[in-house]
Order: C-alpha cells, then structure tokens, then sequence
C-alpha cells in the first residue's frame, strides 16, 4: 500500500525483458504472451487467450475498462487477495508469486472444464503488466482518471502517457506531513467535485515537553486533492493498523476479492457495493453506503463499487502477517461479527 504521487519517474520496463511481438501493422499495438496467455488489444477491446480442452479460449474486455483494472493491478503490487478485472479475468496474489487464471472464479466457466490458471514470479508478470501499460496506453488517457477527467482510450496507437502510469510510489511511515514521511499534497489542485471542502489545517498546541510528538492534517483537504481515483492512500500507520483513505467516482475497475477482512468508513457523498461470493461469483447483497456508514467486508466475498458523485471512503487494512493463511484454514471466520 502506497500513496501515488507525481514525481520522478522510476525505470520503464524494456520490451525486451518481456515476450513482447512487434507492433501491428495497422493498429501499432503490440502483442505480450505470459506464460500460455496470449495478450493482445484493437482498437476496442483487449483480448485473452488461453488453452482450455485442447482449445484456444478467448475472452474480450473493453481497452479502457481493462486499462483500468490491470493500472490498479500494478500500482497495488497486486493488492490482497483477488483483483478480479471482470468475472473472467483476474490475478490472485500470494506474496512473492502470482496467480493469473480466465474462468477460474467464475462458476461456469470452471463447471465447464474451460478455465485456466497459471502461477509466475511476482517480478515477472509485474514486468508484462507494466509494459503492457506503457505499450496500450495513448496519449491523452489516463487510467488512474475519472472519465469525465481524461480522454478516449480508443483507437489505434498514437503516443504515450508514461507520466499517468508511471507515479511515483511513496510510502506513508507513520502519517503524511510528518518529517521524513509522505507529503500532504499541497502542490496538487483541489479536484474540480471538492471545490467546497475546507483547505485549513488544524491547529495543534503542544503542552511543554511534548513538542514534536503530536502530529494533525486535515485528511479532507488532504483527500480532495487526490489526482487518481480508487486508489487507496495509507495515511495512518501503527503497527499492522492502517488507515487508506481514497476517492472514489464511477465505477471500481475491479471486483476485489478479499482474503482478509476490510472495514469501509463513508466520509462523504453516496458509494453503492455490489458483493459477490469470492469462489463463484454468485450475487450475495447490495449495500449503498452514505456519508457516516460503517461496513465490514467479509474474508469470503468480492465487490464492486459505484459512485456517482466523487466522494470518499476510509478504508481500514488489517496487514498482521499469515491472516490469509488463517481465513483460508478455517481458524478464524470470514466476517468479524456473529449476529
């Protein structure tokens, strides 16, 4: 977990440390094979193939839509648990290595023997997603923007945007404004949906003795000039407790399956969860959340969420080492609460 700021850009992946094909002779997109998936875009969609029953499967996702999902994919480092970018494909991350599989979370596909799954190096595959970035994303398209926010991710390839996919990771330590920690953002404009937040810091008086332990931000001032979208930024760290605020408009790119427990803070506005069985898919509930609700997401489930109005979510991670291990084993229940 790391907060994404703008700032010196870190090394851009080689094509040729990946299985990479020459660019497309009309539409001048290149082609990445992971493994035995075979990756390739036009100038709508992205396509997967993968083999199934002695057959080559395939399976489209609009460019932009899988843009968006496998930018959050690698700015996450692969995140906890599951990042589903549709009902078919996805990633599941085991700390070192990686999962990608088509159909394997998906109910049908995997009833029908045509799903897939194969486990690589977490440097490898983050090296293919990274350059699958740098290669489909056009200049003028942001995949970490709002769509009202950045252009068409349409069409054949014309340009680049290394700058939009390649933030620079800063890690909160303790809490953002804090010596030698993350900063608070003041170089960045207020987003056009928080024109009427507050941009005052608190004051913060001191008994004698005590000067430089005690540390307040403004977190809503902080938030309102966030420059990407779903996107959780730590803000607070005290041992394995942390807080990661983020804003939030449109749609989540991902259906996130956890494996671990998550807590939702509604800050602000309105974010409507659809919440699914992690294993299958199959509906479980809808949960709209207005500004004040608390929701606990469950080890078991994955969820989707929608966001008209630009708002904000506390997201509390409980990142105590082994707990995917202790869900998984049955030692500890998959939702926090007996009712």
């Amino acid at each position: 977990m790391a907060m994404l700021e703008t700032a010196e850009l870190p090394p851009i992946v080689p094509f040729d440390d990946v299985e990479a094909s020459a660019p497309h002779e009309v539409t001048g997109y290149r082609a990445f094979t992971l493994g035995a998936f075979q990756i390739s875009r036009d100038e709508y969609f992205a396509r997967i193939e993968w083999p199934a029953k002695g057959q080559t499967r395939s399976h489209l996702i609009p460019a932009d839509a899988f843009l968006r999902a496998l930018m959050r994919d690698v700015a996450w480092g692969f995140f906890y648990g599951w990042v589903n970018f549709d009902s078919v494909i996805g990633t599941h991350n085991h700390y070192g290595k990686v999962d990608m599989y088509a159909g394997t979370f998906n109910g049908v596909l995997r009833e029908a023997g045509v799903d897939y799954i194969e486990q690589f190096e977490t440097p490898k595959i983050m090296a293919t997603f990274k350059a699958i970035l740098r290669d489909w994303t056009n200049e003028g398209f942001d995949p970490f923007a709002a769509p009202e926010e950045t252009g068409s991710a349409f069409g054949r390839k014309h340009g680049d945007n290394l700058e939009a996919i390649e933030r620079f990771r800063i890690a909160t330590k303790r809490m953002p404004g804090l010596p030698d920690d993350s900063p608070l953002r003041n170089d960045l404009p207020v987003n056009r949906q928080f024109a009427d937040v507050p941009q005052d810091e608190p004051e913060v008086h001191v008994a004698d003795g005590f000067e430089g332990e005690l540390h307040a931000i403004n977190l809503f001032k902080y938030l309102s000039r966030s420059d990407v979208t779903w996107n959780p930024s730590v803000s607070s760290v005290c041992k394995a407790s942390l807080f990661c605020p983020t804003t939030e408009e449109f749609i989540l790119p991902v259906f996130h399956g956890n494996d671990r427990v998550e807590w939702f803070l509604q800050m602000s506005d309105e974010i409507i969860w659809d919440v699914g069985d992690k294993d299958d898919g199959t509906p479980r509930a809808r949960l709209t959340m207005r500004a004040g609700d608390i929701a606990a997401m469950p080890a078991d489930i994955r969820h989707q969420g929608y966001s008209t109005k630009r708002s904000m979510l506390l997201v509390w991670e409980n990142a105590t080492p082994n707990l995917p291990q202790r869900y998984e084993s049955g030692e500890l229940k998959p939702y926090p609460v007996d009712f």
